[in-house]
């Protein structure tokens, strides 16, 4: 809940980038419950994931960049030391949050 209108934190980076982070977990969190996956988060040292999924055995990468920060070093270290079946990234350089949260994230497996 927020005092600010979608237009005016849409103008503030920092903080779309923490609420599309925060619906797209709240997105998998809620897929997870009825589609049979794990939602994970990974971090070593400097490094992290925001969302790892898991199901039967194969595993997800998932990073949300929607500022100007599009940094990747987490995901290609993940990629590098647990070869996960696919890594995706979330906001400009990749799909699109709109487009994320209308899929249902089970079809990625």
């Amino acid at each position: 809940m927020r005092n600010e209108l979608f237009d005016e934190v849409r103008q503030e980076p920092k903080e779309w980038g923490r609420m599309a982070e925060s619906a797209i977990g709240a997105h998998l969190v809620n897929s997870a419950l009825t589609e049979g996956f794990k939602v994970y988060y990974w971090r070593e040292r400097n490094n992290e994931v925001d969302f790892v999924l898991e199901r039967r055995g194969k595993v997800i990468g998932l990073e949300v960049k929607s500022g100007q920060d599009l940094s990747i070093s987490g995901l290609n270290e993940f990629q590098k030391q647990f070869k996960p079946e696919k890594i995706l990234l979330i906001g400009k350089s990749g799909l699109s949050t709109e487009e994320f949260l209308k899929l249902n994230p089970v079809t990625l497996f």
